[in-house]
């Protein structure tokens, strides 16, 4: 074999590595998304089509071309190295909305892959090197099985994740019994668990905001609200002379409420919603109540539970298994009312009736879904001995969280009211409510619509175009997953003054925009598909 075509072949191997390499990052990337569930990863391959994505029919191509008995070694290393290197370069080159997070699950994963990766391409070259011609045969079919995992990256990947499984088991335990351990040492602290399809994460922030006024408080960060990002919180973040606990507890399945539960033991917990929320997983609005309310059926008989009425599925759902307070914006029959809503430039007035009181509250933050989270924290903080001057201090002082329908004006006098996080039906309509009520300018809207509605994914984002009409002067509708539902809920109302803009990706929704808005102007960013999403 000449030196110059050892070279050709060692050129060709590398980009193979390179592209091979980016192509398993990406699906890690994919599977982190999917909480590291073979069956979210493979919903997901159905739903996105990735198995027969443009770049991958296109290295099959290239692979079973390059096998061609009319194909030349020498041309078929050539159509590998082009295509490996375009390959590696557009995945250098492209941004994600939540990148890859390199955590020590991640390298495990990584590390497998590799491996497994390493076993074929060296038993491919054996074998090719025994039953063929030598080096050069062994070289040529190492390259060409590079090409290949890279386009069964969805295989190996998978196949990682259940030899590492057991792995996976067993450390977690670890850090759960780490975790039991730390709490069991702090009998004091008092456990308040946030659960709901929706509101759950602007209600931790505003009850920390009021408790911390009182009491030394940790809340899970972010969007922690796994048993794992718990037992991460409570492992590196508990402090001994911490006197109270806010645990957000999020699921996507039957089960997964009850788990945090059993870990953290709550004495006071907050249901803000039960809606449709992650229906695809759930299948059925009687187990997303279900699973919600596993927080409520926790409790100890002296415990407290906060649930919110204006949902019917919350309101229709018996609890007698410990004290339990209703509240609500809508619903009259509650414990805790919000009453007096009203917006100005400062921001949002309003009342809370209850206990044969009106207690009046000023806050910075926007729309009714905020107000209703309030009441739920107020509530919880008042039952909870915090005074009400230091409650009152709180709530004004509270920041809106970000991308939960906050507001900003830029110096170019345009509103931007973002409400980009984790769109849901419920929130969604009432964010139109408050970009219906901006009259100074052109009121604006660009939007995805809403993810993981199940059998209502159509319906409900149809609904939402419906309102979008009689809220918005101009719609742009980014991506595919959702326009027709929600273009075609726009053209229902008829509203010919309505300007409906469609736009491919996010990047050419800003220029879109940058065209058309003006000094006055209110833009409502309502939700941000992640990268699982088109």
């Amino acid at each position: 074999m000449s030196i110059p075509l050892l070279i050709t072949y060692i050129v060709a191997a590398v980009a193979a590595l390179l592209s091979l390499t980016a192509e398993y990052r990406r699906a890690a990337m994919m599977m982190q998304q999917n909480s590291y569930r073979t069956d979210r990863y493979m919903r997901w391959l159905r739903s996105s089509g990735d198995t027969t994505s443009y770049p991958r029919l296109v290295g099959m191509l290239v692979f079973f071309g390059s096998l061609a008995s009319f194909s030349a070694p020498l041309w078929g290393i050539f159509m590998i190295a082009v295509f490996s290197s375009g390959s590696f370069i557009v995945a250098y080159n492209k941004k994600y909305k939540k990148p890859l997070v390199v955590t020590p699950r991640v390298k495990r994963i990584l590390s497998v892959m590799a491996v497994l990766s390493l076993m074929v391409v060296v038993g491919v070259f054996v074998w090719a090197y025994f039953a063929g011609s030598g080096l050069e045969s062994g070289l040529f079919y190492a390259v060409v099985s590079m090409l290949g995992l890279y386009c069964g990256s969805h295989v190996v990947i998978m196949t990682a994740i259940r030899l590492l499984s057991p792995v996976e088991k067993s450390i977690n335990r670890k850090y759960y019994d780490e975790a039991a351990g730390i709490l069991a040492s702090m009998p004091r602290l008092q456990v308040v668990g946030i659960t709901g399809s929706y509101g759950k994460t602007s209600t931790k922030h505003y009850l920390n905001r009021i408790l911390s006024e009182h009491f030394e408080v940790l809340m899970t960060p972010g969007s922690y609200n796994t048993t794992l990002g718990v037992i991460r919180t409570v492992r590196e973040m508990m402090k001994p002379y911490c006197e109270v606990f806010i645990c957000e507890m999020g699921a996507k399945q039957q089960g997964d409420i009850k788990e945090i539960c059993d870990l953290v033991h709550p004495q006071i917990g907050v249901v803000t919603a039960v809606g449709p929320q992650h229906l695809e997983s759930f299948k059925s609005l009687e187990n997303v109540q279900r699973t919600k309310f596993e927080l409520i059926d926790s409790l100890p008989s002296v415990g407290l539970a906060v649930v919110n009425n204006d949902f019917p599925m919350v309101a229709s759902r018996t609890v007698d298994n410990v004290a339990c307070v209703r509240y609500g914006v809508n619903d009259e029959n509650v414990d805790y009312r919000a009453t007096e809503i009203t917006y100005g430039v400062s921001g949002t007035d309003f009342v809370i009736e209850g206990e044969g009181e009106k207690r009046r509250f000023h806050t910075r933050l926007l729309g009714e879904c905020n107000v209703s989270n309030l009441v739920a924290a107020i509530v919880v903080a008042m039952r909870m001995g915090v005074p009400e001057e230091k409650i009152h201090r709180a709530v004004e002082r509270i920041e809106p969280v970000e991308h939960r329908l906050s507001m900003k004006r830029t110096s170019a006098g345009v509103t931007i009211l973002d409400d980009a996080f984790n769109s849901n039906p419920s929130g969604s309509s009432m964010a139109l409510d408050v970009l219906a009520a901006m009259t100074s300018g052109k009121r604006i809207i660009v939007t995805p619509g809403m993810i993981e509605l199940g059998e209502k994914q159509y319906e409900l984002n149809y609904e939402f175009g419906a309102k979008i009409a009689v809220s918005a002067d101009v719609a742009i509708i980014v991506g595919e997953y959702n326009r027709d539902a929600i273009v075609g809920g726009m053209e229902s109302v008829g509203n010919a003054a309505l300007r409906i803009m469609e736009a491919p990706t996010f990047t050419v929704a800003q220029q879109m925009l940058a065209g058309i808005v003006a000094s006055g102007d209110t833009v409502l960013y309502e939700n941000d598909l992640p990268d699982t999403f088109k």
